[in-house]
């Protein structure tokens, strides 16, 4: 860089920013750091897995940094392991799109005030609505949800047990479904008490790699559960998945009740109606035992993506 360049980058900074943040202050918006106008007025970007809201879960909505408008519902937002908090739907007249400098991408402001928000991308099949909105944290505000106080009725909740190969790749999928609570990868079907990894992949306690998913039935139901099951893993392989080759990858649905087993036949029936040739097994649950700590939440703690498991709509 030569010295007339630089002298005009030190301009830039020394003199058109403050005159820019001074006329944002003027016009009655909330007044702005140095580090929020950068992003919110020059269009620029934080650096990733560093912003507040990237790994918030609460409920509640995201507004404006600059204008207080409310822009995404916690419910629309989901984890894409991108570094910066992701949503796949938006508050209806909220988000304004445009062509970014770069006629590569699109650019997303809020509609009220044009404040610089990230980018929107499609295609990438993360969510059911195909949509990410990656947005900087210091783009936002956030309001959480505050629950009656009175009300002693419980969260409803439900489980759902599915094996179809490696479990870190699965749970891996259904830790990004909206309406899922927790989820727990482990061993089920055998007859060990508590076995360990070793012991499974020696086959000789009969167990099969599984995850456990506790879901809100308000939000999803096991129908569409077990439909993302059917489309994250191949049900046409026998006792394998990919790479994985042995009894412990095996295809299977753990029912825990009679409406579970109804819901899995029907879908079944959906994929062999469809050409599929279906293995997958129905087996009534037993004792799910979780597996070592270090299998839990694998690729979300270290930051990989499944080498075995991908998406593939199939309803």
């Amino acid at each position: 860089m030569n010295l007339s360049t630089r002298n005009i980058l030190v301009l830039f900074f020394l003199i058109y920013i403050p005159l820019n943040m001074k006329a944002q202050a003027s016009s009655g918006y909330n007044k702005l750091t140095e580090e929020e106008s950068f992003v919110i007025l020059q269009k620029g970007t934080e650096q990733p897995f560093t912003g507040k809201y990237y790994t918030n879960t609460e409920d509640g909505t995201y507004s404006c940094k600059q204008c207080d408008a409310a822009l995404y519902k916690s419910s629309d937002k989901f984890d894409a392991h991108c570094g910066w908090p992701s949503f796949d739907d938006e508050i209806e007249g909220a988000i304004k799109k445009k062509t970014d400098a770069d006629n590569r991408r699109t650019e997303i402001l809020c509609s009220n005030c044009g404040a610089h928000l990230g980018h929107v991308f499609v295609g990438e099949q993360f969510t059911d609505k195909n949509t990410r909105h990656c947005v900087n944290s210091i783009s936002l505000n956030f309001q959480a949800l505050v629950l009656p106080t009175t009300s002693t009725e419980e969260k409803k909740t439900d489980t759902a047990i599915y094996a179809g190969g490696c479990f870190w790749g699965m749970e891996y999928y259904f830790n990004n479904k909206k309406g899922v609570l927790s989820t727990r990868v482990g061993y089920i079907g055998g007859y060990k008490d508590n076995p360990s990894y070793e012991e499974v992949c020696m086959h000789t306690t009969g167990h099969i790699e599984a995850i456990e998913v506790v879901f809100d039935p308000t939000i999803i139901s096991y129908e569409k559960l077990t439909k993302l099951f059917f489309e994250i893993h191949d049900p046409t392989q026998v006792n394998r998945q990919g790479p994985d080759v042995g009894e412990q990858y095996k295809s299977a649905i753990f029912y825990k009740n009679d409406e579970q087993k109804e819901t899995s036949e029907k879908l079944i029936k959906i994929l062999k109606d469809k050409g599929l040739n279906v293995v997958t097994d129905l087996i009534l649950a037993s004792k799910f035992w979780p597996a070592e700590d270090y299998h839990q939440n694998y690729y979300d703690r270290n930051g990989n993506r499944p080498y075995c498991h991908f998406y593939q709509k199939k309803f």
